[in-house]
């Protein structure tokens, strides 16, 4: 068992953490802490340069730490700061996102402007995901990971949501992965169940108002309703399906997509390329502005839902496949190149093709700041300037950032 130690948090650092010195010099990394306070901590994870710790007391409270809301607040991986309010929370992740674009970007002053906050901080995500205790009991990853803890209050999810989780009653089945709800605009629910096998699991269902879709080896199989919810964006409606990835704060997709067109150049495009498209939220909206829209999506059923939603555009084409495979063999000139990447950040060889087809503007919607700042410092190299990143508040009460840069040559 490893000792205890007393440490000065000085810090809010990516991934929830607050940091201090060990008395050795190393940095230690404590969750559920905040800057400004002194804690217990016990080592769990020793490197050479650093070290990451768990929370055993609280010696000197910050005067910003709140009581958190949620009673499963420290055991449930899902939020990292209910332990301090809303307004506080901008400020960390803003500053945060600015650290990771000097330390990793290299830019000295990143032009990080103020985050646009969520109009809700609770009650605000479109899509839950569970997983399943050894007794079938609905439940969230625990901090480790690993294991799954039984949930019996949660405060992100939409209203009707968080009516309906708690009906729901599973056998305790080993092979049943995961379990999502989403609802729509008109409040209909679709209920995902993914599991490794081909027969879809038990589950009780009768009474509740779900579409519900089973997902296994053999492909989606739809067992009750549809295989879609209708998300509407800026009055528009968008189809997604089960296993298609839609943005869970719906009133901070809009502002993305307003901020996005206030980028735009007065004048109609030519070309405009929309690379990770996904069910087309950005195109659709592009695609008005532009003689030609291309959208780039590896996901099968998310292109599918692109056509659909896309399907009265005459100048709107979609090449099914991942970035890297497409933009190296793409000879197109695009006026303005939209990308949102996955956590992951662009393929070398993606971002390569992107230089080579030098766009005199580049708009980089981001949901992790580290490589965000990674691929900045890849771009600047290549002939582009950063001239803004504005933060988005999509996961209020969690450490994660969205953010939406825009390049220029």
């Amino acid at each position: 068992m490893s000792e205890f130690h007393l440490v000065d948090l000085t810090q809010m650092t990516y991934g929830g953490e607050a940091m201090g010195r060990l008395a050795d010099g190393r940095a230690v990394f404590v969750p559920f802490a905040l800057a400004g306070e002194r804690v217990l901590v016990q080592l769990t994870e020793e490197k050479r340069g650093f070290a990451r710790a768990m929370l055993m007391d609280v010696v000197q409270p910050s005067p910003a730490r709140i009581r958190p809301r949620c009673p499963h607040f420290t055991q449930c991986g899902g939020c990292h700061y209910q332990h301090m309010d809303y307004d506080l929370q901008l400020t960390v992740k803003q500053s945060v996102l600015t650290e990771q674009l000097q330390r990793i970007g290299g830019l000295a002053d990143p032009p990080v402007r103020l985050m646009v906050p969520s109009p809700r901080a609770w009650n605000y995500r479109n899509t839950v995901q569970f997983h399943l205790t050894p007794e079938g009991q609905l439940g969230f990853r625990a901090t480790d990971d690993r294991t799954v803890i039984p949930i019996q209050e949660c405060y992100l999810p939409e209203e009707p949501l968080l009516n309906l989780w708690k009906q729901i009653q599973a056998e305790p089945l080993p092979n049943l992965e995961r379990l999502s709800l989403r609802v729509g605009a008109d409040g209909e629910i679709l209920l995902v169940l993914e599991s490794l096998d081909t027969t879809p699991p038990a589950i009780s269902v009768e009474e509740l108002p779900v579409s519900v879709v089973h997902s296994g080896p053999a492909g989606s199989l739809v067992l009750a309703g549809d295989d879609h919810v209708i998300m509407e964006v800026l009055g528009r409606p968008f189809r997604v399906s089960a296993g298609s990835f839609f943005q869970v704060n719906t009133s901070m997709a809009e502002a993305m997509v307003k901020h996005v067109l206030s980028l735009l150049p007065r004048e109609r495009l030519g070309t405009v390329l929309d690379v990770y498209c996904g069910v087309g939220l950005f195109s659709a909206f592009l695609a008005l502005h532009a003689q030609n829209l291309i959208g780039i999506e590896s996901a099968p059923s998310a292109c599918d839902d692109f056509a659909v939603n896309l399907d009265e555009f005459d100048n709107v084409s979609l090449y099914m496949g991942t970035a890297e495979q497409i933009l190296p063999s793409l000879q197109v000139q695009p006026d303005v190149i939209v990308v949102d990447p996955p956590r992951a950040g662009l393929e070398l060889a993606a971002l390569d093709a992107i230089l080579r087809m030098n766009a005199p503007m580049l708009i980089y919607i981001s949901c992790d700041p580290a490589t965000l700042a990674r691929d900045t410092k890849r771009l600047i190299r290549g002939g582009y300037r950063l001239e803004q990143v504005i933060p988005f508040d999509l996961f209020p009460q969690t450490y994660h950032i969205e953010s939406i840069s825009l390049f220029q040559r």
